[in-house]
Parts: structure tokens; sequence; C-alpha cells
């Protein structure tokens, strides 16, 4: 989520503008700035938390590498076809953050006009897929975002539930678990029973490629941009705001598509009451501990770091 004229939240931006290509075809005006695309060849796909992406990540990769207007052809391209909308029912495209009129709010703008201001680099670039992974999270997020700058207008500070809302847009993981005793080790900081006891209880990460085999208990979709960024060079201490979605057992049976559709109609009903999100709506979870996620956690030893998996508060 950005401000008008800001960097986006969280200290999230990559590298400085260059110069554009000004021989480049471009869509509808041409961008005056590029950035370098060596952030775009550092995506490895075959990461767990990129592998959920990859279908359509794969694609704008290579068009972002080719230059900052094939990147956003390949996007409007995918919007016409997908047809997502903005929190305010406005068709979904993506603009050049040049476009973004001066002085007009980042959120309000794309509720307004359906117009995605999106920058040639990694931070815009994972925020655009889930624009597309999760349209009506996406839409809900937005929405209320919109509403809160329609009633307090845009200043030097956001407020509890605009706080609330950009950490889910920026560093969400969605975990959905049919069973509440591992919601309730997570929300606990139980990162034993979690990660070590419970860990035949987690979906595999090559389920994106295989198939399911039925018998997980918990998953987690990565859903945050900024999170998705840091992770391009992963490190034991990133952190994800998950928020718990309570799914039927049969959910894990269900395949890939059907997932993402149940979660981003469930999740997106409960940010209708945003009012009620504060910054305990969420619970910490230091994501290179999810089972099969990172090799040097098949070792039990290594949740041992307290400075990373802490006993913490316990979450209401």
């Amino acid at each position: 989520m950005k401000d008008a004229g800001q960097g986006v939240a969280a200290g999230a931006t990559i590298a400085a503008a260059t110069t554009g290509n000004v021989n480049a075809p471009v869509p509808a005006r041409a961008p005056r700035r590029t950035l370098p695309a060596g952030g775009f060849a550092d995506i490895d796909w075959a990461r767990p938390w990129f592998a959920q992406h990859a279908a359509r990540g794969r694609r704008w990769q290579q068009a972002a590498l080719a230059g900052y207007a094939p990147y956003l052809d390949e996007l409007n391209a995918d919007a016409r076809a997908a047809a997502p909308q903005t929190g305010r029912g406005q068709p979904l495209s993506f603009i050049a953050q040049d476009d973004l009129p001066e002085g007009a709010a980042y959120e309000a703008h794309i509720a307004a006009t359906g117009c995605v201001p999106t920058r040639h680099n990694l931070h815009d670039f994972f925020n655009a897929l889930a624009w597309f992974s999760f349209p009506r999270i996406k839409a809900a997020l937005n929405a209320c975002q919109a509403a809160a700058i329609d009633a307090l207008g845009v200043g030097p500070t956001r407020g509890g539930v605009r706080d609330a809302l950009t950490l889910f847009d920026e560093n969400a993981v969605l975990y959905a678990s049919s069973d509440p005793a591992l919601a309730a080790a997570l929300r606990g900081f139980d990162w034993r029973t979690l990660f070590v006891a419970q860990r035949a209880a987690w979906e595999q990460p090559d389920v994106f490629e295989s198939g399911s085999d039925g018998n997980a208990r918990c998953e987690v979709r990565v859903f945050g941009h900024a999170l998705l960024e840091k992770l391009i060079a992963p490190y034991p201490a990133c952190t994800a705001h998950a928020w718990v979605v309570d799914v039927p057992e049969a959910f894990f049976t269900w395949p890939r598509a059907q997932r993402d559709a149940h979660l981003d109609e469930t999740v997106s009903a409960r940010l209708a009451n945003a009012a009620m999100l504060n910054g305990r709506s969420f619970a910490p979870l230091p994501v290179l501990g999810i089972p099969g996620w990172w090799p040097p956690n098949a070792a039990p030893a290594f949740y041992d770091d307290k400075a990373i998996f802490r006993p913490g508060r316990r979450a209401r």
C-alpha cells in the first residue's frame, strides 16, 4: 500500500530509478523511469513461497526483464482476461507510477478509477500478483482503505485500522487449519507443538506440483507483497503476520484453485468488518520454521533459537 508521492510502507522499495528505453512500445503513456531488472532475475520459483505464484509469475518475470512497458502490457493483458475489480467495482488496470495524479491518495485512486500505479520493481510485481491470486481479499482491503481515507483524509498517521490493513496487505500469510489445536498452538507461541510434534500435519510444499494426499491439517499461503520481496533473500528471523482461517477437513482434499477461492471468499467476508481490526488480529509466524520450507528446520534444534521462536505474548 502506498500514499500519494510516498514510498511503500515498511521500507519495501528497491533500487534507484534509471533512464527508461525511449524506443520501447508503451501501452498508453511512456513511463519516465525504469528500474534495474536484476531483482526480477533473483526470483527462485522453486522456493515454496514463490511456487504458490509461479504459474503466472514466471511469465510476468520474463516481461519485466524485457522492460517496463512490456511488463505493464503483460499485467494489463491478464487484467482484461481475468477481469478483477477494485473495492468499488472498477475494472482493474495497471499504470505507470508517474501517471498517479499529484496529491492523489494511492488506495483512493485505485478504488475510484481501477488504475493501480505500478513501479518496475519487485515490490509492485508481488503486489500485482496478489491482485490475481486473491482478488476478493485485495478488493476488500482496497475498499476499507479508501473508506478510511474518505472519512479521515491522508495524514501523518494512519490510525489503528489502517495500520492493521497495511500489515495485512504487506506482510500477511493465510494460515488455513482444520484443527483448532494447531491454530491454538500458533496463537499461543507453542512452537514445539506446531512445528515439531505436529510436523506431519503440515501440507507438503510439493503439493503445488504433485497434488495433495488429503492428510494435511494446516498450510500457509503467502499473501503480503512486502513479505514476498523480503523472501528474495530469506533470513531466519523473517516473520509474517499470520491470519488464521478455520477450514473444513475436506479443504485438504480440494484442488488448489478451489482452496484459494475458498480462502479468498472467506477472508474477504471477514475483512468487511474492518473496524474490529488491530495488530492483535494476527499471530506472528517465523516463515522459515514452516516444515518443508527451509532445509535446516528438519532438525528439531532449529527451533531452539529463542530470539526467533519467542515465547511472546498470548494472543487474545
